[in-house]
């Protein structure tokens, strides 16, 4: 069985990478300079190279603040590529596993979202997202969107990485502290990813549609920073304080959704996929960035 990932450098594609695929199953994932995803001869010949058994996408331009100046470029990586990757994987009945993205919400629901929420983006990431599953959805009737947020991991810059950094740096962290979301595990996604896809790819009545994959419970960015710096301390890090800010003390080019908190509940009747607590993501990351918790 053949598995064809796109978007291969990223987090989630370096995790899918060396995700546990069962015997038999051969993954290819191109790098951005062999394949563009947004060329329909190229991709239409990479898909003819191999009989795929399934396809799955988390390539995305994912420069939030970039995006706002960047427009067509955003718009092409995550709305136009999309859409032709569900079609050229509809005309070979290939199931397509997309990722995306809680920027499609505006942030203003006080509960966690299910996926069928209604979408509302308030950013340029945000709409061409959007855009990209409604191609998707439109398109090629084999799919699972799978949305995410806070994506972190051992790799790539994330947000995991840049408080360990700052931590090492500074005395005292200022930390945005009135957005909401669930923070999710680049390597725990990549193995739902990969349990839907080879769903997918063996059982034609597989579940299809939009689902929500992260990891179990919620935080603050402030809150997530001070989990950061707290498991780091365990494990030999300095411990210094982290101040909680206001969203308007912090101004961005792109609008942030004050909530993006997202209920997993779909998965898991779905595909029996159950997300661990964050907490425990976390410390795993940090196993592998820090080291080992110290003994005292």
């Amino acid at each position: 069985m053949d598995i064809l990932i796109l978007g291969g450098a990223g987090q989630v594609g370096t995790e899918l990478q060396a995700y546990p695929w069962p015997e038999g199953v051969r993954v290819h994932a191109p790098d951005r300079a062999s394949l563009d995803i947004t060329d329909e001869a190229a991709l239409a010949a990479a898909l003819d190279e191999r009989s795929y058994a399934a396809v799955i996408n988390p390539a995305a331009y994912t420069a939030v603040d970039k995006a706002e100046s960047d427009v067509a470029a955003a718009w092409r990586l995550n709305a136009l590529a999309p859409a032709i990757l569900a079609a050229e994987t509809r005309k070979r009945n290939i199931p397509l596993v997309h990722v995306s993205t809680d920027y499609v919400f505006d942030g203003s629901n006080e509960d966690f979202y299910a996926p069928d929420a209604p979408v509302n983006p308030t950013s340029v990431y945000g709409a061409s997202k959007a855009a990209g599953e409604m191609a998707v959805r439109a398109t090629n009737p084999r799919h699972a969107i799978v949305r995410t947020a806070w994506v972190v991991s051992p790799h790539r810059g994330n947000f995991v990485k840049t408080m360990l950094r700052l931590a090492g740096e500074r005395d005292r962290l200022t930390v945005v502290d009135d957005q909401h979301g669930c923070p999710t595990s680049a390597a725990d996604l990549a193995a739902a990813l990969a349990t839907i896809a080879l769903r997918l790819a063996g059982d034609e009545d597989a579940p299809t549609g939009t689902f929500h994959c992260v990891n179990d419970g919620a935080t603050t960015w402030c809150g997530f920073a001070r989990a950061i710096v707290a498991g780091a301390a365990k494990r030999g890090g300095r411990a210094i304080p982290v101040e909680g800010i206001p969203t308007s003390a912090y101004p961005t080019p792109a609008k942030r959704p004050a909530n993006s908190r997202l209920s997993t509940q779909s998965l898991t009747d779905a595909y029996g996929i159950a997300p661990r607590p964050w907490e425990a993501a976390l410390d795993d990351i940090l196993d592998r960035l820090v080291g080992p918790v110290r003994s005292n």
